[in-house]
């Protein structure tokens, strides 16, 4: 149990650094990688296929089979190809529901006769006591409840992605990230997915709403960003406060 919270509090100092370089020296862009795959590890996946590109041209021929060039579909297929995808999400939600709920309920018993004890509990009893309203109850709930919901949203984006794996059934796994830096704030715009490369247009464009398991994120870092974030203090706070 010590171990990993010992861990936690080496990771602190790092982080602390990072945050005090992207406080003064803006927040700085990630490296220009390959993305990974998004299947799991055990996921067959097919190599990417390169005997094409080594075969010799045709006789009579100026162009060797499968090469990209004129009369050849252009369209991403292979893995390291890439492709564009048009973001163009348009979505609006509009709800509202209200509930009310009254309840009232009334008791009350007698004993008039109880094997002949009823005129002895008097003595025991306080004098007021009467056996035919011996006990008599009343109790009453209401409660009311309303809530909406007026959500709108609208994203107009276009991204790059590169094939990152060919599943057994030809699906392409695909994934992009974007980065712009503005002054003191990085926006960053990720997509990842499955296509089929049916769905995939002779422009070699795809529409978001034709990637199975999308994930779409458009988010920033910096000075905007932070002003607008809720302090940490604050937020730990209010999750684990009671009232």
């Amino acid at each position: 149990m010590r171990l990993p919270l010992f861990a936690a509090l080496a990771l602190v100092p790092l982080t602390a650094c990072s945050t005090v370089k992207d406080v003064v020296r803006g927040p700085e862009m990630a490296p220009v990688g390959y993305p990974s795959a998004l299947m799991p590890r055990d996921q067959v996946i097919l190599a990417a296929n390169t005997d094409r590109a080594s075969q010799p041209a045709s006789a009579n021929s100026l162009w060797r089979s499968g090469a990209r060039a004129f009369f050849i579909d252009q369209r991403a297929a292979r893995i390291g190809d890439i492709l564009t995808v048009q973001i163009d999400i348009d979505d609006s939600a509009k709800t509202s529901n209200s509930s009310t709920a009254t309840r009232k309920s009334d008791m009350s018993a007698g004993v008039p006769h109880l094997l002949g004890l009823e005129s002895s509990l008097g003595k025991i009893l306080p004098g007021a006591f009467s056996p035919t309203n011996a006990l008599e109850t009343t109790s009453s709930s209401s409660n009311a409840g309303a809530g909406s919901v007026n959500r709108s949203e609208k994203i107009s984006l276009t991204i790059a992605a590169v094939v990152t794996a060919v599943l057994p059934n030809g699906n392409l796994v695909i994934q992009g990230t974007q980065e712009v830096r503005t002054n003191a704030e990085l926006r960053q715009l990720t997509v990842a997915g499955i296509v089929r490369p049916e769905d995939i247009s002779s422009a070699n464009t795809i529409k978001h709403t034709q990637i199975a398991e999308a994930r779409i994120s458009y988010g920033g870092r910096g000075d905007i960003s932070a002003a607008q974030r809720t302090p940490a203090g604050v937020a730990l706070v209010q999750k684990f406060s009671p009232f």
